[in-house]
């Protein structure tokens, strides 16, 4: 930047006087006069150093001033461009509810024997009529087990997915109550099955021990039992070979006419509603909008909210329970008012900014200790930072109905209509002086990935939540994978991870594949994990673990965004924050009008860009997100120096002479770069009109795709 030549001529005449001055008092300069000479040229230089960045300086402001000037003048026509490209976020969603419309259709015409769980004569005719069956073995009851769990994800997705014109208030407490009901009747058919099975358990004693013990099981549950038939001590441990669960009873049970029942349901039935939920999508921005308004609350989850409960005394009434999770229910009420219109002014994302804006006010607590004193008081889990991994394992001691006696000719037995008995066991002391136990060795599911040693928690039904005290020497093997625990009784267990072990993201990376496909990458803290994008479906491309490809079971499968983050949540891969993380991961608040608008605009111009992590998005402050992004119409990963900076924050987007390699943030320009009101527009005017025409034409499913997964996981937010 030149400085005006009337400046130049008096600084040279100045600098010149002086050098003459100092030349006339003498030929020959002293030490003294040479450095008294030095300083004045330096202060000369610095003095000419400093017009020049005012200079600078006032030309770069009347610059700004003139960009800005050119910006508001073009805000309201790039905004009602950018409103006819953002009509396929409604497009999509209308999409959505006609499909919903049609499936239903289809449903009826097919008329396949299974009902349809929205109508209440339909689900409540299949309710009774099982309800009535009797003498159902665990095969039955596993075979109608299939039927049931996919009645229930049903309604958790149409809870969860539809917006409030679809349902109403009082549907959604209908659905609610019919998922439990559900949850309650399977339950207690396993229990119903398992009484049967105890009746004739004689007759299929093993050759060896003369006791009864067998093994069933299918992708959702794996059913073992062992009947204690002749009551040896010698007897008193067993391993189900087939499942890889074990016990060792105390000395006390193994002389007892008892049963032992290991259940592992890969589903999780027993947690909060809300809890078990979690894992599905919630594709709005105000699911948190009751535990933003009262931060106080946030330690606690809705779990903790039931007291005074009676301990029950049979297997069904101790695990489950519609009466003891209606509170859950409507958590899950509360947790899940969908939004109408994914586009929403300014006004509107501001007030929907709970879910993205959750500030963090308490102290992180694995555990919540109840009141009464702090070393001896139970300790009830915090759900909102640990969850349930893997499914649930009840395993219960059971009393041995009567077995039949042959009587000459005759096979006689005493029937007992009392159900299934839980066996009224107290630990008693061993010879050592402390208190029996009973041993549980467990195998982890070979679909669940365990970053870290599980933390075993049994339910308290009083409580209706997760604790952790009644649990003891707890021996984790990694390479066996199974875990090996004490307990002093017998409990419903699950195992648990932190949730937030993979946050905040390492980097990410979202690119075109193709015609309405796109390959979206994240690397979390234990894993990297690819997702493909085409159209309204998402396949797991890989999770790589230490180098290593995991996850085989639900790698390679097209599903829906929603179903795709269910699926990983219960392999245990967590990349999706809740509303309440930021009490857990120490990362920058991001403001949700820059958050929300950012994946909205990368989702419209997906088709023919990719976006990119930058290491500067922490440093642009809680108003403002910072992210790379260049046009990319040919396959393969960008150089480092292909991508280009870009700073927005809702309102204004500009293009950042920053690079990732600078030393320091800075907000300066790009040269004979803009400001605009949109990414699109911004990209826009550099972009090929190949990669325009490819945004144009882009199917309102894949943005729609693409704009859910970037929601779920707030790459901006957690990176």
């Amino acid at each position: 930047m030149e400085l005006p030549n009337c400046i130049k001529i008096i600084l040279t005449f100045v600098f010149l006087s002086l050098i003459a001055n100092m030349k006339s008092d003498g030929k020959k300069e002293s030490k003294k006069e040479k450095e008294k000479r030095l300083k004045a040229e330096a202060l000369l230089r610095a003095q000419q150093e400093e017009v020049e960045r005012l200079e600078r300086e006032r030309l770069y402001q009347e610059h700004l001033e003139k960009l800005e000037a050119k910006y508001q003048g073009e805000r309201e026509s790039e905004l009602a461009e950018l409103n006819s490209l953002e009509q396929k976020f409604l497009s999509a969603q209308q999409w959505k509810i006609n499909y919903r419309e049609q499936a239903k259709w289809e449903h009826y015409l097919s008329c396949d024997g299974t009902p349809d769980p929205t109508v209440p004569q339909e689900i409540n005719t299949f309710m009774s009529l099982w309800r009535d069956e009797q003498d159902e073995d665990v095969q039955l009851v596993m075979e109608k087990e299939e039927v049931v769990l996919n009645l229930i994800e049903k309604l958790e997705f149409l809870l969860l997915e539809a917006s409030p014109e679809e349902i109403t208030d009082k549907q959604r407490d209908q659905y609610q109550e019919v998922i439990l009901q559900l949850q309650d009747l399977l339950h207690q058919k396993f229990n119903d099955a398992t009484q049967n099975l105890l009746k004739i358990a004689s007759m299929y004693e093993d050759s060896e021990t003369g006791n009864m013990h067998t093994v069933l099981k299918d992708e959702n549950i794996t059913f073992c039992i062992w009947v204690n038939l002749k009551k040896k001590a010698r007897f008193k441990s067993h391993v189900f070979q087939e499942a890889g669960h074990g016990f060792e009873l105390p000395k006390a049970l193994a002389l007892s006419s008892v049963a032992v029942r290991v259940l592992h349901t890969r589903y999780d039935h027993v947690s909060p509603l809300w809890v078990q939920c979690q894992g599905l999508p919630r594709q709005e921005a105000s699911d948190s909008m009751e535990l933003a308004e009262h931060p106080e609350d946030t330690g606690q989850g809705p779990e903790e909210e039931e007291e005074g409960r009676e301990e029950p005394n049979t297997p069904a009434a101790e695990e489950t329970g519609s009466k003891g999770r209606k509170e859950s229910a409507a958590s899950l009420k509360e947790n899940s008012n969908n939004t109408a219109d994914i586009k929403e002014t300014k006004e509107e994302t501001e007030k929907k900014s709970d879910i993205l804006d959750v500030p963090s006010q308490e102290e992180d607590a694995l555990l919540q200790e109840e009141p009464g004193g702090r070393e001896e008081a139970p300790k009830a889990v915090d759900l909102q930072q640990l969850m349930p991994v893997g499914g649930v394992f009840h395993i219960s001691a059971l009393q041995l109905p009567p077995q039949a006696q042959d009587v000459g000719d005759w096979s006689m037995v005493e029937l007992l209509d009392v159900g299934l008995e839980v066996y009224p066991y107290s630990p008693g002391e061993a010879e050592d002086g402390t208190e029996e136990a009973v041993q549980i060795t467990l195998r982890l599911p070979h679909n669940v990935i365990y970053f870290k040693v599980p933390v075993v928690a049994r339910w308290d039904p009083a409580g209706q939540q997760w604790r952790t005290d009644g649990i003891s020497n707890t021996t984790y093997e990694a390479e066996e994978k199974s875990i090996t625990f004490s307990m002093g009784a017998f409990y419903t267990v699950a195992l648990l991870q932190d949730a937030h072990l993979n946050l905040p993201y390492q980097a990410w990376e979202l690119h075109p594949a193709g015609v309405d496909e796109g390959l979206f990458t994240v690397t979390a803290v234990f894993a990297t994990i690819q997702i493909q994008i085409k159209d309204n479906q998402c396949m797991l491309s890989s999770v790589v673990v230490e180098e290593e490809e995991v996850l085989s079971h639900i790698t390679g499968k097209w599903m829906s965004p929603f179903a795709l983050r269910a699926a990983l949540k219960r392999a245990g891969v967590n990349i999706f924050p809740a509303g309440y993380s930021p009490k857990y991961v120490p990362v920058p608040r991001k403001a949700a009008l820059a958050e929300l608008k950012a994946y909205e605009q990368m989702a419209l111009l997906a088709a023919a860009f990719a976006f990119a992590h930058s290491k500067w998005n922490g440093e642009a402050g809680p108003e403002r997100v910072v992210f790379k992004a260049r046009e990319h119409l040919t396959a393969g990963s960008a150089e480092d120096n292909d991508w280009s900076l870009f700073m927005f924050n809702g309102e204004k987007v500009q293009n950042l002479k920053l690079a990732e390699t600078s030393d320091a943030f800075s907000e300066e320009l790009e040269e004979e770069s803009e400001f605009h009101s949109t990414l699109y527009h911004m990209l826009k005017a550099s972009a090929s009109s190949e990669a325009m025409d490819k945004v144009e034409r882009a199917g309102f499913l894949f943005i729609d795709s693409v704009y859910q997964l970037l929601l779920a996981t707030r790459v901006l937010a957690y990176s």
